[in-house]
């Protein structure tokens, strides 16, 4: 195992979310064969990578033939250029005017969902004496970005799409890939195919067409136009229903920490604010120095577990912001520096982003989002 980056470098890390980046190609590959011929993939970094560190998953990516980024911010665009990132990169998020001048000077292609921004940017691009490819994003059901068919039929076929700007690509975004019916995604793309005709009879030449997230890449085969948008799947989790066959994933990312103190608790005894756990025996504690500051969230207060000596330690108490404390009495030999780990293997057992997500009520993705910027990131490859 070779250590490539590590973002701070202290002679102890008692905190660490490891990325696997062996997993990381492992799951690119598996996705990519699900794809139609002459269907590429726009990575999603956004997010720091859903958690994983973007600079390093953007690398890692590019070398294994990932030709396009797409982020959610120009912020988010900004920092991967200032990391040496060349290929194109796609901003998904609302564009404002106030960003036009770094979008332009980060090399950055924005996805435009609104008319009155299409106009000012071409106001802006004309400005400058400059022609900026552009994406154009569709509202087909989501209910969030995108033009109307009403708009796009108006824009296409008054002529008013600004000279300047060069139509790259067209896109919408699926609101229900991963639910259990099908029909509403089917009548998305639907909707999705009659606004490309109505830009294709435009006369527009339109290089890149994407619609699919994950979900809907690996669900609805017809959606594989020029380019998908991957996301989740890359980092080894996916929401789709059981009867839908998925591709062979890994998880990514480990989230381990140490034991800093043990301490026994008699019977009755209480464990952290409000006392919402009470010891009914002779109680082992092991206090973790990782709270919900560094993304543990609070409700995994009194529920959930970690893993110490390849067991599964419960949770206790309500989590701190920097620390948590687990129950280690029925584990044997448990000491202080003791790896806890509360994403990833250890031993025979495992504890997944997902299973929190469902001890939590939320999903997997929130779950890695939430891992604090602050807890560096080892990454490894075989």
């Amino acid at each position: 195992m070779s250590l490539l980056r590590v973002p701070i470098t202290p002679a102890f890390l008692p905190t660490v979310a490891t990325v696997d980046l062996t997993a990381l190609t492992h799951n690119l590959a598996q996705f990519r064969r699900i794809l139609s011929p002459g269907c590429s993939v726009m990575a999603v970094v956004k997010a720091n990578a859903y958690g994983h560190g973007a600079i390093e998953i953007s690398r890692t990516l590019i070398r294994h033939g990932v030709a396009r980024l797409a982020v959610f911010s120009t912020e988010e665009g900004a920092a991967l250029r200032e990391a040496g990132i060349t290929v194109p990169i796609v901003v998904l998020g609302p564009i404002f005017q106030e960003q036009f001048g770094d979008l332009v000077a980060n090399r950055l292609t924005p996805v435009v969902s609104d008319p009155s921004v299409l106009t000012a940017l071409g106001q802006d691009a004309a400005s400058r004496r400059i022609s900026l490819s552009i994406h154009l994003k569709i509202e087909t059901g989501m209910g969030r970005l995108g033009l109307t068919h009403k708009e796009l039929v108006t824009l296409i076929r008054s002529h008013k799409f600004p000279s300047v700007l060069r139509l790259e690509g067209l896109m919408t975004h699926l609101a229900d890939a991963d639910g259990p019916d099908p029909d509403a995604t089917e009548e998305q793309i639907s909707r999705f195919n009659s606004a490309l005709k109505v830009v294709l009879e435009g006369g527009f030449q339109v290089p890149l067409v994407h619609v699919s997230n994950s979900g809907g890449a690996v669900r609805f085969p017809s959606t594989h136009f020029s380019l998908v948008r991957p996301g989740i799947m890359l980092y080894g989790y996916h929401t789709l229903p059981a009867t839908v066959a998925t591709p062979d994933l890994r998880p990514v990312l480990s989230l381990k920490t140490c034991i800093a103190q043990l301490r026994t608790l008699p019977p009755g005894g209480t464990v952290s604010y409000n006392r919402t756990f009470t010891a009914k025996r002779l109680t082992r504690i092991a206090v973790l120095p990782i709270g919900y500051a560094g993304g543990l969230s609070r409700h995994l207060s009194n529920r959930g577990a970690v893993l110490i000596r390849g067991q599964r330690a419960p949770i206790v108490g309500v989590v701190c912001m920097d620390m948590m404390m687990v129950d280690v009495t029925t584990i044997p030999g448990v000491t202080v520096g003791d790896e806890a780990v509360l994403i990833g293997q250890q031993e025979n057992e495992r504890i997944t982003a997902l299973d929190i997500a469902e001890w939590i009520g939320t999903i997997s993705y929130e779950v890695l989002c939430a891992i604090s910027p602050q807890i560096p990131r080892l990454y490894h490859s075989a």
